[in-house]
């Protein structure tokens, strides 16, 4: 059996129509690994294989694809350019060695092309640059690498150069390396992270020679300092031969984690697609250990992503996996660096961990969706089969929260309108029902305003018929910290399944608070607790503990906050008081300002419900020169009367609603 080759995951990430599935079909097509060039406008790109991805010609979800570079396998991790899919970019990120950050050499750096290079350095990912469509009319690389060096890094170094830029002809050079002018401003560049280097050319010394400055650039390009910049064309082919070279000889592959020589493979679920029989793929990317067919396996989920508690496990055996770039050959284990694609496990989902957690801590948290939508079936009697098709959809992407709605339908959270209709579309064409959506509103918590405590004791009311006693003491936690859940009685005062059950309970419970919003920044004791044996069970601390926590929540009250975006502002000078005003009149706030070059930026905040209307007027106020970049950065208080959601619950503040709610929800509460 032969070995797999050293590994490099990269991903290719871009704003809308910078031409990022294009290039990913350029480099597979130019490696061997694609017999024709797909197109995004003929819509039979190898990535993008979906109805719907090849209609609208974007990216909805992850694809992965090989080639070979030398001794190196390169995978590409082709990613959503929308916006409104920035989730799936972020959960692609954590199994990655580096990325390629695309841009037009026409349109140059976007406001989302800012978003996403704030996004790859806090996933701590060296980033390669590309100048895509320099054969394209219009096209300026000189400006786009001036904007790249004033926007997104000043320690942007280019690789190739361009002639005839903005014509059919256009090619790409690589730098003079024989003219000392170029080592020289390629040392500037690397001085500026190296004092050895730096105080060589303040005293006067010509700088190293070029094998020397590759070495250095490969040690800063690993290290997150600097960032090649290589211009091209998808189209055509120019640069992309220098962009590989510069990925397989700048980006070092990740190594295995500590642990390695532990048997018990550690990796993480970054994508998951299921079959029109239902069964499930998921990718899996490996960080240690070994991965084989009709191999057990144990998986991990913290509350990022999923609501039944702080950390759940499942396993299952794997029926088939297939090593992206080995497909065919089943003889060959996933090992530490590389790709699988994985069977046989049903209960997976994204970002599920295989293996105890790593040594550095728990997993990634990802931004939630900050918008809801409620589906209704379009034909009547459809109700189920609209909650099962979209659960479906929740186990690709677990962060649009399904839920069912008594009497109005099916809950949704989502980014963005265009990623409601992409759910609307595979809604119709994958499981063949139609949906209607209702408008989008703001998604909303609620944190405790005090203290409260309940304690309800067994046959205290002896016609629930529960046995069972629970406690809870509910106050305010730190900002950002969730929901934590403690006790203060003696260890060992419940059974394992007894405990188990309250804390799974509680974590559930608070998804809806006292106006129905998720409530958290948290701390739930568990203060008392007591069982009768042998008649308690589970199911009574399961159905307790959501009357006895709700009335210790309403004891201590609770504020409905409403998300706030953290927002940057570049706009002409001319322009900077209507844009103060607008920007007062949708509830935002300004902290800094500072003028420079005939434009002011400013820094400051605006309420997740106004960004989308206040980027619509953007425009209009700025004649078309106006950026805003916005991120979801806090909650804040709503003023006036809080708004309140619809109950899935059955109301556990209302004893005699919720007792009628256990009924007909059967035996299982």
């Amino acid at each position: 059996m032969s070995s797999l080759p050293t590994a490099l995951n990269i991903g290719i990430v871009a704003h809308v129509d910078a031409g990022k599935t294009s290039l990913t079909e350029r480099l597979l097509f130019d490696a061997g690994a694609l017999d024709r060039l797909g197109s995004v406008d003929a819509g039979d790109t190898r990535t993008d294989s979906g109805r719907i991805e090849r209609e609208r010609g974007i990216t909805v979800r992850t694809a992965v694809a090989s080639f070979r570079a030398g001794p190196v396998q390169i995978n590409l991790v082709d990613t959503p350019g929308h916006t409104d899919f920035v989730a799936e970019v972020e959960r692609a990120l954590t199994v990655l060695d580096g990325a390629v950050l695309v841009l037009s050499a026409v349109e140059g750096v976007q406001a989302h092309t800012r978003v996403l290079m704030r996004t790859l350095r806090e996933a701590g990912l060296p980033v390669a640059l590309f100048v895509n469509k320099t054969d394209r009319r219009g096209a300026r690389p000189d400006g786009v690498l001036a904007d790249v060096r004033r926007l997104l890094s000043p320690d942007a170094v280019a690789l190739n150069r361009v002639r005839g830029a903005g014509t059919p002809g256009a090619r790409t050079l690589p730098p003079d390396r024989d003219d000392p002018a170029t080592g020289e401003a390629l040392a500037e560049v690397l001085a500026a992270h190296d004092d050895d280097l730096l105080a060589r050319l303040v005293d006067g010394l010509p700088a190293p020679p070029a094998h020397e400055l590759d070495r250095m650039l490969a040690a800063q390009v690993a290290r997150r300092l600097v960032h090649p910049v290589l211009f091209g064309s998808a189209v055509t082919g120019a640069g992309a031969p220098a962009l590989v070279r510069a990925l397989t000889c700048l980006f070092p592959a990740t190594a295995p984690e500590p642990g390695t020589a532990d048997p018990e493979p550690r990796g993480t679920v970054f994508s998951v697609e299921r079959s029109a029989s239902g069964e499930k793929t998921g990718y899996v990317r490996l960080r240690s250990g070994r991965l084989a067919e009709r191999d057990r396996v144990v998986l991990h989920r913290d509350t990022s992503t999923a609501s039944d508690g702080p950390e759940s496990s499942h396993s299952g055996r794997v029926t088939r996996l297939e090593v992206v770039g080995a497909e065919g050959d089943r003889t060959r284990a996933l090992t530490a660096g590389h790709i699988g694609r994985v069977r046989g496990l049903p209960g997976l989902r994204v970002g599920d961990r295989l293996g105890p957690p790593a040594p550095c801590g728990p997993g990634p948290r990802f931004a939630r969706p900050s918008l809801e939508a409620v589906a209704r079936p379009e034909h009547e009697g459809e109700g189920p089969r609209l909650h099962a098709a979209l659960t479906a959809l929740a186990e690709q992407d677990p962060l649009i929260g399904v839920r069912a709605v008594p009497g109005h339908g099916v809950s949704v959270l989502l980014y963005g309108e265009v990623q409601k209709e992409v759910v609307a579309a595979t809604l119709a064409d994958d499981f063949g029902v139609r949906a209607v959506f209702d408008r989008s509103t703001i998604v909303h918590v609620e944190r405790p305003a005090g203290v409260g405590e309940a304690v309800e004791t067994v046959g205290s009311q002896p016609a629930d018929g529960f046995t069972a006693t629970v406690g809870l003491r509910v106050e305010p936690g730190e900002e950002g910290s969730g929901v934590v859940f403690r006790r203060e009685v003696e260890l060992g005062a419940l059974l394992p399944s007894f405990d188990r059950a309250v804390a799974e309970t509680v974590h559930d419970t608070l998804s809806q608070g006292l106006y129905g919003w998720q409530v958290t920044d948290c701390v739930v004791t568990l203060v008392r607790s007591g069982f009768v044996a042998p008649t308690s069970t589970a199911r009574d601390f399961r159905c307790l503990t959501p009357m006895v926590l709700m009335r210790a929540l309403h004891r201590a009250g609770t504020r409905v906050m409403e998300p706030v975006h953290a927002c940057e502002l570049e706009v002409p000078a001319d322009t900077l008081s209507a844009v103060l005003a607008a920007l007062g009149a949708a509830g935002g706030h300004v902290h800094e300002s500072r003028p420079g070059g005939g434009a002011w930026e400013l820094r400051g905040e605006l309420p997740a419900r106004a960004v989308h209307g206040f980027r619509t007027a953007l425009p209009g106020l700025t004649r078309g020169e106006g950026f805003l970049l916005s991120r979801r950065s806090r909650v804040r208080p709503v003023a006036g009367a809080p708004p309140r959601r619809a109950r899935t619950d059955g109301n556990p503040l209302n004893r005699e609603e919720y007792l009628l709610h256990l009924r007909r929800s059967g035996p299982g509460g």
